[in-house]
């Protein structure tokens, strides 16, 4: 056993050896060897040192060929050819672009161009539509009035995410990211919306003034003679009904978006369910279970929670919207005439507000990439296919292009208050194996609708919708943008639709009775 652990001590020590040399096997004590003056010999390798002093490595030619190979192709890739191959001969193609200064050299040709300049815009003012940019020779104050502002990397960012606010999140936090204004009240201050705000709540692609967010306002007092709102509403305005000096409290804010979300027909309907003398009035109480029974059914209020931390609670109807439906004392009842009308002046007003966000020209109207930009907003298309759309508007109305004014953009949104007939009249044209023209769109306005559109306003919708530019209008499409616009949206879910998903996954598998009990 000692001669056993002998020989492994004597290879582990001959593995350690540093040296390449010549060792003698030396014979364990005990063994016999035949000739002892005869000794065995083995010669040991060891690996020696590499980059022995920390030299750097030399590099070899090949991999410098190599990197050298690359490095020339990513140059030649930076190049612009077109201008490479295209320039001149005996110009500098790297020197910097050339500059005129025949201005500061002939200051008085520089007159002369300018009255010439502006001579032409007076000219080419009337037929040249506001959306396209003018030519060189129509000035330069103009041009800037139509280049629109481009919008870079952070504001893209900030209006996605505030796009994804509008979209799921609740409307308490809708709510206190979009409000501007802070009115004090008692020790406290409340936050309002202007409207222009309830605007913005509402309109995706909009951004956020700087500054101001998510609980972020601007302190205002009504009582201060200084200070004034420019709300830019009309003297008889509906918001100036709602008794906050035109702004719109939390309440008022769930109250309104619940009008606007839920059709006449609904509202008619509803009236009818809670009269109960059947004389088509309701007073305060019963106005009362009918708005909590429609914001029940819309997403707006199906998704709201009161959250008392941060005050924003729903307390019904405000007092002096209830002092102008029901009278000072609540003792009038409320026809459905009256509350339709409210509805209609409210569409009325916020739909004056998109118009005049458009900054309409001298003679009052629009462009026509301007009205297509308001018909798309709602209507869910990717970004590609909306500017595309949009485009095709520009280039079609870029030379004979005459606005679109306030009144055609009404009558265009009270023919949409009646779209669900509108899609039951082009489904019967369609069914028929009619095509669905200008002419036909016409006439199903004003014999379903009663609105008579103007043949330029038709026009522009079928540049927008018509796809193969082949005369014929799309009616699915069409229908189903036009829905989205008219309900701004408001319809659509408030959430991913994850947790109704488990919840209809857990009711299928409770009420699902397994297959082994069938065949049991």
């Amino acid at each position: 056993m000692s001669s056993l652990r002998f020989c492994g001590a004597l290879l582990a020590k001959n593995t350690i050896l540093s040296q390449s040399k010549i060792v003698p096997m030396t014979v364990p004590i005990g063994f016999k060897v035949r000739d002892a003056s005869k000794s065995t010999f083995r010669q040991e390798h060891y690996r020696g040192f590499k980059n022995f002093g920390h030299k750097p490595t030399p590099v070899p030619g090949v991999t410098k060929a190599f990197h050298f190979f690359i490095g020339f192709s990513l140059f030649l890739c930076l190049l612009d050819w077109k201008g490479l191959l295209g320039y001149e001969a005996g110009e500098n193609f790297f020197s910097m672009p050339r500059v005129d200064c025949e201005a500061k050299i002939k200051p008085e040709k520089e007159k002369l161009d300018k009255a010439e300049d502006a001579k032409d815009i007076k000219d080419s003012s009337e037929d040249e539509s506001s959306s396209d940019s003018e030519s060189e020779t129509s000035g330069e104050e103009p041009k800037k009035k139509r280049v629109k502002e481009k919008v870079g990397f952070r504001d893209r960012k900030i209006i996605e995410y505030e796009n994804r606010i509008r979209q799921y999140s609740t409307p308490d936090k809708v709510f206190r990211y979009f409000a501007t204004i802070q009115v004090p009240h008692g020790d406290s201050y409340e936050p309002f919306m202007t409207p222009l705000d309830f605007l913005t709540s509402m309109t995706p692609g909009i951004k956020q003034p700087e500054g101001l967010g998510l609980d972020q306002y601007k302190k205002y007092d009504p009582k201060n003679v200084s200070q004034r709102l420019d709300l830019k509403l009309e003297e008889d305005s509906i918001f100036y009904k709602l008794g906050s000096y035109g702004l719109i409290s939390f309440s008022d804010y769930i109250f309104l978006l619940t009008v606007l979300s839920t059709s006449r027909r609904h509202f008619e309907i509803a009236f009818k369910m809670f009269d109960l003398n059947g004389d088509g009035d309701v007073d305060s109480s019963e106005f009362e279970e009918v708005a909590n029974l429609i914001r029940q059914q819309t997403s707006i209020g199906s998704r709201h929670r009161d959250h008392a931390n941060t005050g924003n609670t729903f307390k019904g109807v405000n007092s002096a919207l209830s002092c102008y439906f029901f009278g000072t004392k609540l003792d009038q009842k409320l026809k459905i005439e009256k509350f339709l009308d409210f509805q209609h002046q409210l569409q009325r007003e916020i739909l004056t507000l998109e118009f005049q966000r458009k900054n309409p020209d001298d003679n009052g109207n629009i462009s026509e990439a301007d009205f297509a930009e308001l018909l798309l907003a709602y209507a869910g298309y990717p970004p590609k296919k909306k500017v595309k759309k949009i485009k095709r508007v520009k280039k079609r109305f870029r030379d004979h292009g005459t606005g679109i004014s306030k009144e055609d953009y009404l009558n265009f949104f009270h023919f949409l208050n009646n779209i669900n007939d509108v899609d039951t009249a082009l489904t019967f044209y369609h069914i028929a194996g009619a095509s669905i023209d200008q002419l036909t769109l016409k006439h199903v306005a004003k014999t379903v609708a009663l609105v008579d559109l103007s043949d330029h306003v038709i026009d522009v919708v079928f540049t927008i919708f018509d796809e193969n530019m082949d005369g014929q209008l799309s009616n699915r499409e069409f229908v189903a943008v036009m829905k989205n616009r008219l309900l701004r949206g408001l319809e659509k879910p408030k959430d991913t639709g994850f947790v109704k998903f488990m919840h209809s996954i857990l009711k299928c598998a409770k009420e699902t009775k397994p297959v082994l009990l069938d065949v049991l």
